[in-house]
């Protein structure tokens, strides 16, 4: 059998970045089919999604410095640039030379020796105009620093950002790729501090957290596993979750085949314990897919009562079937998503129904980093409204004194606090119960940003 050469982290970052699609979010998928060609899985996946992040602050490095608009730039040859960009600006430990000459190669492999020496000249260009590419960043001139980290930027000899005593919403836009609006929005509600710790959060390399599968093991025994095996990582106590610092493939920890955890995000998992569904309750999990939630909730109820798991989009449910049996999740059942409505033996039917809506997802820009790209004003209008009329759909479906838990991995109050006091002023049966906006933070323990509202029907 004929081995299939190995490629370089830096190749298989181009190949996504060249095939994905903001719209189809599908850089994931895309990184996932293509992942095996090369070695240096880390890498390749920080360079995906470091581009992702910070594409509009590195194209604007690229075009004040090559004077070439990247719209002008072949994209095959664009996304070399972009990505020997974001490792100079971004990944200070890794060696210029190897960055452009990496870069150099890719482009000859591609293109004529016009557009190869091209690409050197321009990363060489932006090389030179680096003064510091680690420099702390409260001495720095703001204009010519690219923020790495609340304590480190890349130092430039020439002005690349708006001036943020002029324009403080157009920095943090242009420094941080974010939709203006966007910051724009957040700066009407939290002070400038405030906005500028949600900018670093939305950019940050999110950290992976393991939540332990209940139905099969507890925090301490799974901890152990982990150290039998020299994995490094930390016990958030107080979480009842793991952080790892190791950087082997998830399906590779010991116990992923057996089903003995999950990775979820701290906030993501309190979701669910704030909802405490109990042994034996039946609940409606109505965008459960790929069925996160789903198992948290079964393994909070030990596995026993009955979880009915729809999605609008039923294509995604055969992941939640494929997590349930991995992690011996036995009391799901899927419906059809219309058909749980019209069935009559569902009416009346539930203790409570996880509501995990559909969302801007501006809570999690870190971890799903094509969404700054789709966003705007109109469709978080148009998402608040489908959320409200979701909402409103759950109410058949539950037993009196039943509960509903909304939630979203959105930080807009639009589609949070406004939604839920919308509901309550058309249900006046239902009271609030409790309610919790969590900004995302880049550290020290760095986490999402999210929503959730615990509503409650009356007798």
């Amino acid at each position: 059998m004929t081995e299939i050469p190995q490629k370089s982290a830096r190749q298989i970052a181009a190949m996504v970045l060249s095939k994905f699609s903001p719209r189809r979010r599908d850089a994931a998928r895309i990184l996932h089919k293509l992942i095996e060609q090369t070695e240096q899985n880390r890498l390749a996946t920080d360079l995906v999604f470091g581009v992702i992040r910070n594409q509009s602050c590195i194209d604007t490095v690229i075009t004040k410095i090559s004077d070439v608009p990247e719209r002008r730039i072949p994209t095959k040859l664009l996304n070399i640039l972009r990505i020997g960009t974001y490792e100079l600006l971004f990944c200070p430990e890794t060696p210029e030379y190897a960055i452009i000459n990496e870069a150099a190669n890719q482009a000859a492999d591609i293109a004529g020796k016009k557009q190869t020496a091209f690409v050197n000249a321009v990363l060489r260009n932006i090389n030179r105009a680096i003064t510091q590419r680690s420099a702390p960043l409260a001495d720095g001139d703001a204009q010519k620093t690219i923020p790495q980290s609340p304590d480190k930027g890349c130092e430039f000899n020439l002005e690349l950002l708006p001036d943020p005593c002029r324009d403080f919403a157009g920095y943090l836009s242009c420094a941080f790729s974010l939709p203006l609006w966007l910051v724009r929005d957040w700066l009407t509600r939290f002070d400038k501090e405030t906005t500028k710790k949600l900018c670093f959060a939305a950019n940050r390399r999110p950290s992976i957290f393991i939540r332990p599968n209940t139905i099969k093991t507890n925090l301490q025994d799974l901890s152990g596993e982990f150290r039998k095996q020299d994995i490094d990582f930390e016990t958030l106590e107080t979480e009842s979750i793991i952080r790892l610092k190791s950087h082997r493939p998830i399906t590779k920890l010991p116990g992923f085949s057996k089903g003995l955890f999950t990775v979820q995000d701290i906030t993501a998992a309190r979701v669910v314990k704030i909802l405490s569904p109990q042994p034996n309750w039946k609940v409606a999990d109505l965008c459960a897919a790929p069925g996160t939630k789903t198992t948290q909730l079964a393994e909070l109820m030990n596995n026993t009562g009955q979880i009915v798991a729809t999605d609008i989009n039923p294509g995604r449910l055969d992941k939640l079937l494929e997590n349930c049996k991995r992690l011996g999740v036995t009391i799901v059942k899927i419906a059809e998503y219309n058909r749980l409505f019209q069935n009559q033996s569902y009416k009346c039917y539930f203790d409570a129904v996880l509501l995990d809506a559909p969302c801007s997802n501006t809570g999690v820009l870190a971890r799903r980093c094509e969404a700054r790209w789709c966003i705007s004003e109109k469709s978080v209008s148009d998402l608040a409204k489908k959320q409200s009329r979701l909402l409103q759909t759950v109410i058949p479906l539950l037993k009196p004194r039943a509960r509903i838990c909304y939630s979203t991995c959105s930080i807009q109050s639009e589609e949070n606090e406004m939604v839920i006091k919308d509901f309550l002023s058309k249900n006046t049966d239902f009271k609030l119960e409790f309610e919790r906006l969590t900004l995302p933070c880049s550290g020290p323990i760095d986490h999402d940003g999210g929503y959730v509202a615990l509503l409650a029907r009356g007798a």
